[in-house]
C-alpha cells in the first residue's frame, strides 16, 4: 500500500509539473503576443521617401544615408533593409499583392552562402505561439489556415500564382527601414519552399507584403498612404511611405477601391482591387459588354493592381479581344510569330518577328485601362518585349506584354509593374482608392532632392 501510495504521489506530482509546463509555455506566448502586438513603445510611422535603384539585385550592404533604400526592377521589384538585434541586411521582393511578409531562415542555405535571415544571431527575434491571436485570428485571410507544428508555434504555408511556395513559422522581430526601427514586426520565418525562378530566389532572401491585410508591412506599421514611380530600365525610381508635403504637385486620377463584405471563393479581399471598365487600341474601344470586366457570383474576375507580377494579365474574352485589335492594328508594319507552341512565360501567346537590324520598334498603337475615374495608357517600347536569348533567323523575337490569365489558371485581371513604369501610383488606404499620374521617376527624383 505505501508503495502504491508513493507511486501515486510520484505521478501526481509529474502531472503537475507536466501541467506546470504546459501553462507556463501558454503564458510565454500570451505575454509575447501583447508585447509585440500591443506595445505602446512602437513609434507611430513617419513619412519615408526612399530613392528606388534599378540595378542587377544585390545583397550588398546598406547605404550610408540611414534615409535610404535601393530598389531594384527587373523581373521583380526589392527593396533593401535590415532585420534584428544585431541588424542583418536583407533584401525582400515589394509585393502590394501579398500580405505577410516573410524572411529565408533556413540555415543550411545560409551555409552555402545564398541570402537568408539567421534568427539565432537576433536576440529580439521571438517565435509565435499557435495559441495566440496573432496566430488564431490574424492570419484569417490566408490562402491556407495556419497551424501548430510540433513545438506548438504558428505555422504558415504560402503559396503564389506562379507555382512557388514558401514554408515556416511566424515571428516578431525588429525591421529598420529608411532609419527607423520597427520593433515587434511579425513576419515569416521559412525554411522550405519551392521557387519557380530559382535565379532570382538566389539573389533575395524574402517578400515585403504590402497588401490590405492586418498582417501587411503597410498595416503592421499604421502607414495610412504609400507611393511608388516604378522606373525605365535607365533610371531611377522612387517609394515613399507614409505622407509627406512637397513643394511641388502632380495631379492624380482616383479609382476607388472595390470592396466586398461577404467571402468569395475566388475574390481576395484584402488585394488592391479595382474596377476596371474598358480597354482601347488607339482610339477604338474594345466592344465587349461590362460584365466582361466585373467579378461573378464567386469573386472571380477582380482587376488587381500588383508590384509583385512583372506584366498584365487579362481573363480570357478581354485578352483574345485586345489581341484580335492589336494584330488588326499592326498588321502592317508587325509580323507575328507563327508558332502556336511558342508561348511566353506561360501566358503571353502574342509574339512577333523582328529584324534584328530594325535598332527602332516602329510606331505601336497604345493601349489604355480604362478605371471607374482614371486611365492607365500603355504605349512605345512597354507594349513589346525582347524575349532573351530566342531568334528566328535574322530575327529577334518580341512578345506582346499582356497576357491571357487564362492559360495561369487565374481568375483575375492583374496589372502588373511592368505597366506601371513612370506612373506615380498612390495607395490611399485611408480614403480605399488608388490614384494614378504619368510621371518620369527620374524627373519625380530629382524634384525630391535625390541625385541619380
Amino acid at each position: 500500500m505505501k508503495v502504491c501510495a508513493l507511486i501515486s504521489s510520484s505521478l501526481l506530482f509529474l502531472l503537475f509539473i507536466i501541467f506546470f509546463l504546459i501553462i507556463q509555455t501558454q503564458l510565454f506566448f500570451c505575454i509575447a503576443d501583447l508585447m509585440y502586438t500591443h506595445n505602446p513603445s512602437r513609434p507611430s510611422a513617419p513619412a519615408l521617401l526612399l530613392p528606388l535603384k534599378t540595378q542587377n539585385i544585390s545583397t550588398g550592404s546598406l547605404p550610408r544615408a540611414s534615409d535610404k533604400l535601393p530598389f531594384t526592377h527587373n523581373v521583380t521589384l526589392t527593396v533593401s533593409l535590415a532585420v534584428g538585434t544585431p541588424p542583418q541586411n536583407v533584401t525582400m521582393v515589394l509585393d502590394t499583392g501579398s500580405e505577410l511578409s516573410w524572411l529565408q531562415c533556413n540555415i543550411s542555405r545560409l551555409g552555402l552562402g545564398l541570402p537568408g535571415f539567421d534568427p539565432n544571431r537576433s536576440s529580439s527575434y521571438r517565435p509565435v505561439g499557435c495559441s495566440s491571436p496573432t496566430c488564431t485570428t490574424r492570419t484569417q485571410d490566408f490562402s491556407i489556415p495556419a497551424s501548430c507544428d510540433s513545438k506548438n508555434l504558428c505555422h504558415a504555408v504560402l503559396s503564389y500564382a506562379d507555382a512557388s511556395s514558401s514554408e515556416g513559422n511566424l515571428a516578431y522581430d525588429t525591421f529598420n527601414i529608411g532609419g527607423s526601427d520597427f520593433q515587434g514586426t511579425i513576419f515569416g520565418c521559412m525554411d522550405s519552399g519551392y521557387s519557380s525562378n530559382s535565379e532570382e530566389d538566389s539573389k533575395t532572401t524574402g517578400l515585403i507584403g504590402m497588401n490590405r491585410g492586418s498582417l501587411s508591412f503597410v498595416s503592421q506599421m499604421g502607414f495610412k498612404k504609400f507611393s511608388y514611380c516604378i522606373s525605365s530600365s535607365d533610371f531611377s525610381g522612387v517609394l515613399l511611405l507614409g505622407d509627406a508635403n512637397f513643394t511641388w504637385s502632380i495631379p492624380l486620377n482616383y479609382t476607388p477601391l472595390i470592396q466586398i463584405s461577404m467571402p468569395l471563393p475566388y475574390f481576395d479581399r484584402v488585394a488592391y482591387t479595382v474596377q476596371l471598365e474598358g480597354i482601347k487600341v488607339s482610339n477604338n474601344l474594345l466592344q465587349l459588354p461590362k460584365s466582361v470586366y466585373e467579378p461573378d457570383h464567386t469573386g472571380a474576375g477582380q482587376t488587381m493592381v500588383d508590384s509583385g507580377t512583372q506584366f498584365t494579365f487579362l481573363l480570357g474574352p478581354a485578352y483574345t479581344a485586345l489581341r484580335n485589335e492589336f494584330v488588326n492594328q499592326t498588321s502592317g508594319f508587325l509580323r507575328v510569330l507563327e508558332e502556336p507552341d511558342f508561348v511566353f512565360q506561360g501566358a503571353m501567346d502574342l509574339c512577333f518577328r523582328v529584324p534584328e537590324t530594325q535598332k527602332k520598334l516602329p510606331a505601336l498603337p497604345p493601349v489604355s485601362l480604362i478605371f471607374r475615374g482614371a486611365e492607365i495608357t500603355v504605349s512605345g517600347e512597354r507594349l513589346l518585349y525582347r524575349v532573351p536569348g530566342e531568334s528566328r533567323g535574322n530575327d529577334e523575337v518580341f512578345c506582346f506584354t499582356f497576357g491571357n490569365s487564362d492559360l495561369l489558371a487565374i481568375e483575375a485581371y492583374v496589372i502588373g509593374h511592368h505597366h506601371q513604369q513612370n506612373v506615380w501610383v498612390e495607395f490611399d488606404l485611408e480614403k480605399s482608392r488608388i490614384g494614378f499620374a504619368k510621371l518620369q521617376c527620374d524627373q519625380a527624383r530629382q524634384r525630391l532632392g535625390f541625385d541619380h
